[in-house]
């Protein structure tokens, strides 16, 4: 057996020397394997490693941000920008884990570093969550660092991108031709009065010179526009350049809509707006109003811009600026020669165009059915194609005069774009929802251009960047207004040459262009320099109650830019006094001051005071409804009477007493829809209705409620209790619908700085039954934050004439509010087909039922049956009545809103009455003979110097109902009731007084 060695000898320590070094080696000999393996780990994992596979666990833990410090503001642009980070590193071989600077003892950074810029731990919520959480597994402590290193980068990116965007804006500022005159209009608006603007397009008066003056000093700007899209769009655009978009600095305030509060130092509002503030006695305390595009020659922009001309004399401190592109100088030099107007003329920034009248030989012999021909227009297409290649950017401007031609064009044109796939085929008019308007603003794909067809709505208050060919059809379609008949016209007219240049000029605005006119130079030279103003051609009622409202004393002398027609002036005189509106001096009454604080028609208007002296306040809302209804525009879109499937889907909610009762029922059905589901938009395509108008017709509704109320023409009610747990969900629903209105606007922002692309398929009709109501409707969310579920429910009770007894009253009110304007069938009806019916009125005789209409469609209703005509020859005998026309208890007559003439005389928006009771109940004053059979009248005290327009005879009365005395006694009865506003005991008679059998043969207008 071995002896153990010493620890004492020498052989023992080279022995443990010998093992240790040896241990050593094996050491070394592992580690150094071990960080062989670790490294090419790491290798692998960063080549691997991603930070979208943390992205859900990142957006709710780190990237939701406390609301007062938030670090990101768009979630989906950091991670598009995150991914192309990551991918720029892979490529150039860096790694993807950064974790910063290294931290001394001290915790801070040895270096400067823009990491430590932000503090992340006071910014974001749950940070230190992120590093205790063992689900998280490899996104431990350092990879969260090196996550906010890569937070932090991309914030330093879109600083240097909003600088760089700032720095661009400053400088197309700079750039833009009304810059050069700045201190000119500063300097001019601080030492005259009035001082007109006359820049051409593109110049930047628009957006600039409320800037220029707020910068110098002005305090309180109201600039107004013609149209609601501009006064918004204007608004954003200011608040832009100012870097206010948070701020309430620049606001708007157009109609059921505004942003303006009491720090809004610019406010961009309507000039129907500004006129109604004039008229109240709280008017703002402006120190600037800016007229912009004054050259388009509203109604209420002459009467605004005569007002203020009075206005400046009497507030000194007020200064007026006319701003406008194609202005008749000399016209406005001469308007204000009095108060010695600056004029400044600023340049436009056009680009060169090229300018060809009648490109395409055009056969002028007119066709036999007179409608517009294609195929010139589907030939310029042809020329752009042949002659510019697809690679060169530019898109077609079209300007048509109405949407029958719109939808011609268009029809013709997308075939040729099927054909070619170069083209995307787009309609733009009023006529549209605000989504597909918004479509011509998108950007085509590559080597596809845009064809843009449109009204003269693409002149001046929408600009489309790109637009680099325009063709000009030369033509508008226009209202005027014959005050004699009291009829409206839509005609197709020559534009002006102003019009013509400003159409000429969308070719330039962003590069060389070119303009087709589908006309000679020689229809050029012929047309006139301006427009005519609508002073000249609409109904002037409204606008001279709502000056002897404002208190001019003779609205003959009012000093307007041009003077419109002496007849038409008396003929509105002479209206307002037969709705008593005006005394016979021409005073204003207690009912005519009622109508001026109501923003619709005479006859609307009028129609919300009888209903509240006669309706019961429950019953209210349904007047209310009625007169909003036909005071905006049409709710019906384009193909709603075109399409068999829309008229089928309407015809449950149609009403067989006319247009108004339609129109009213519909809105019911809609609320109905409201109500019972969370949609709206779906029900309302498939009848071809467009929803922005009910959500329009129920602002305007209580709107005038609310005015009603103010007047103490109607009771405001007592709020409805709540009990607590209702209180309970209508709070939660409007933080509901509040979180989806911020989501909106977010979501609303982004897009606007994002491209959109259109597809090729943009112009074809999408799918009526789709329901889309599952996305974010900002309107839905705006009607339910102001009319929660007991609300609606009070609407359609309200609204709803229930009742035959409700019905017949609702439908008198309407009745009388718009007598006289009543129409009398042909005798001779029965004997003609559906299109050639004639009706016959005070003012127009030979009038024919709209194609669209009700009874339009439906006129068999209107029409006598054999058995409702009296055949007995000895009654009729009796009474001495000796004519061919028929004789029954069944006449009707139609109550209409308007008239008006395309390509022929219509009635519009009409309603069927029983016509003896009607007419003898309405009637100013009555003769008949001795026996009381035939009875003849009038409308108003202001037609007694005319004849008698009406005529018939009553065969039999006493055997149908009882004598005549009685009839006249009660008609007595209601007419004084209804002028002492006592009509309760009266009511009881109405219904029973219409029902009457009257068995009567009609005459129309007398001499």
């Amino acid at each position: 057996m071995g002896r153990s060695p010493s620890p004492c000898s020498s052989n023992y320590y080279k022995r443990k020397r010998s093992r240790s070094r040896s241990r050593s080696r094996d050491r070394d000999r592992h580690k150094i394997k071990k960080t062989s393996a670790s490294t090419s780990t790491s290798k692998s994992v960063e080549e691997d490693f991603s930070f979208t596979n943390y992205k859900r666990d990142l957006n709710k833990i780190i990237l939701y941000s406390n609301e007062s410090n938030t670090v990101v503001n768009n979630l989906d642009d950091f991670w598009v920008f995150l991914k192309k980070y990551e991918a720029t590193l892979r490529k150039a071989g860096k790694p993807i884990i950064d974790y910063g600077p290294e931290e001394n003892s001290d915790n801070t950074s040895q270096t400067f570093s823009k990491f430590d810029c932000i503090n992340f731990k006071t910014s974001i919520k749950y940070v230190d969550t992120v590093y205790h959480d063992s689900r998280r597994g490899k996104l431990d402590k350092k990879l969260f660092q090196a996550f906010l290193n890569i937070v932090s980068i991309y914030l330093d990116f879109k600083n240097k991108e909003k600088f760089e965007k700032l720095r661009k804006l400053r400088q197309a500022q700079k750039d833009l031709p009304v810059a050069k005159y700045r201190n000119e209009i500063v300097a001019a608006v601080k030492n005259e009065r009035v001082v007109v603007v006359a820049g051409d397009t593109g110049c930047g008066k628009s957006t600039q010179v409320p800037q220029y003056l707020h910068e110098a000093g002005f305090e309180s700007i109201a600039c107004t526009q013609p149209r609601r899209i501009a006064c918004v769009s204007l608004s954003k655009r200011v608040a832009y350049e100012m870097l206010t978009q948070f701020e309430s600095k620049v606001g708007y305030q157009i109609r059921f809509e505004k942003s303006k509060t009491v720090d809004t130092k610019i406010c961009f509002i309507t000039e129907g707006l500004l006129l109604r503030q004039m008229s109240s006695e709280n008017l703002p305390n402006y120190d600037v109003i800016i007229l912009d595009e004054v050259h388009e020659r509203h109604l209420m922009g002459d009467f605004l811009l005569g007002i203020l001309k009075c206005l400046i004399h009497t507030r000194t401190d007020i200064k007026l600026v006319l701003m406008s592109a194609t202005i008749n100088i000399k016209l406005f030099e001469d308007y204000f020669s009095a108060e010695s107007a600056v004029v400044i003329q600023v340049p436009g920034r056009l680009f060169p165009i090229q300018l060809h009248y009648k490109p395409i030989l055009i056969d002028d012999k007119p066709t036999r059915d007179d409608r517009l021909d294609p195929q010139p227009y589907v030939q310029v297409m042809q020329l752009i194609d042949s002659k510019y290649p697809r690679n060169e950017r530019g898109d077609l401007l079209i300007f048509l005069s109405g949407v029958q031609e719109i939808t011609t064009i268009c029809d013709a044109a997308q075939q040729y774009a099927e054909k070619s796939k170069n083209w995307i085929v787009l309609p733009l008019h009023s006529g549209l929802s605000l989504a597909e308007q918004d479509k011509v603003f998108d950007y085509p794909p590559e080597g596809v251009r845009k064809c843009i067809v449109s009204t003269n709505i693409a002149e001046t208050s929408v600009t489309i960047d790109g637009i680099r060919f325009v063709v000009d059809s030369g033509k508008v379609k226009e209202m005027s207004y014959d005050s004699t008949t009291k009829m409206q016209r839509l005609k197709e007219f020559w534009i002006s040459k102003a019009s013509a240049d400003q159409r000429k000029g969308r070719a330039g605005r962003t590069g060389p262009g070119v303009c087709y006119r589908i006309y000679s130079q020689e229809q050029f030279n012929d047309m006139d320099d301006f427009s005519t103003p609508e002073v000249s051609r609409v109904p002037l009622a409204s606008l001279l109650l709502l000056m002897s409202s404002l208190g001019v004393s003779d609205v003959r002398r009012f000093p307007f830019l041009d003077t419109p027609p002496e007849d038409a002036v008396e003929n509105a005189l002479l209206e307002l006094k037969q709705h008593g509106a005006l005394t016979s001096n021409e005073k204003l009454t207690a009912l005519g001051k009622a109508l001026a604080n109501l923003p619709v028609e005479v006859c609307l208007a009028k129609t919300l005071v009888v209903g509240a002296a006669t309706l019961p306040p429950h019953k209210l809302d349904s007047a209310l409804a009625l007169a909003a209804a036909l005071g905006i525009r049409s709710i019906y879109t384009t193909r709603a009477h075109r399409d068999f499937e829309c008229e089928n889907a309407r015809k449950p909610d149609e009403s067989d007493h006319g247009d108004p009762l339609t129109l009213l029922s519909l809105y019911c059905a809609w609320l109905r829809e409201k109500r019972d589901t969370r949609g709206g938009r779906a029900w309302c395509r498939r009848r071809g209705i467009e929803e922005q108008r009910l959500y329009e017709l129920t602002k305007l509704a209580a709107q005038l409620r609310s005015l009603l109320q103010s007047s103490n023409l109607m009771e405001t009610p007592e709020p409805e209790s709540m009990s607590s747990a209702e209180r309970a969900l209508r709070h939660g629903q409007v933080k509901q619908l509040k979180d989806a209105r911020r989501q909106f606007k977010q979501k609303a922002a982004n897009d606007l700085k994002r491209k959109k692309r259109l597809k090729m398929s943009s112009w074809e009709i999408v799918d009526e039954n789709a329901n889309d109501d599952e996305d974010i409707d900002i309107r839905d969310v705006e009607f339910r934050l102001t009319n929660d579920a007991q609300r609606i429910q009070s609407l359609i009770a309200g609204s709803s004439a229930s009742s035959g007894r409700d019905l017949v009253m609702l439908k008198l009110v309407l009745c009388r509010a718009l007598y006289p304007q009543v129409a009398v069938a042909d005798g001779f009806n029965h004997h003609k087909s559906v299109a050639e019916q004639l009706y016959h009125t005070w003012s127009k005789p030979f009038v024919f039922l709209h194609p669209t209409s009700y009874f339009g469609k439906q006129s068999k209703i209107l029409q006598l049956t054999e058995a409702d005509i009296l055949s007995d020859m000895r009654e009729l005998n009796a009474v001495g009545y000796d004519g061919k026309l028929p004789v029954s208890s069944k006449h009707q007559i139609l109550c209409y809103l308007s008239l008006l003439e395309t390509t022929k005389p219509y009635i519009v928006n009409s309603m069927r009455m029983p016509a003896a009771q009607t007419l003898l109940l309405l009637a100013h004053s009555i003769d008949t003979n001795i026996g009381f059979t035939s009875w003849q009248g009038n409308s108003t005290p202001a037609c007694a110097a005319h004849t008698r327009w009406w005529k018939f005879y009553l065969v039999a009365v006493t055997r149908y109902v009882c004598s005549a005395a009685v009839m006249v006694k009660q008609r007595r009865l209601l007419l004084s009731s209804w002028c002492r506003g006592g009509v309760s005991g009266a009511l009881k008679h109405v219904p029973h007084f219409l029902k009457m059998k009257l068995t009567m043969t009609r005459r129309r207008k007398c001499k």
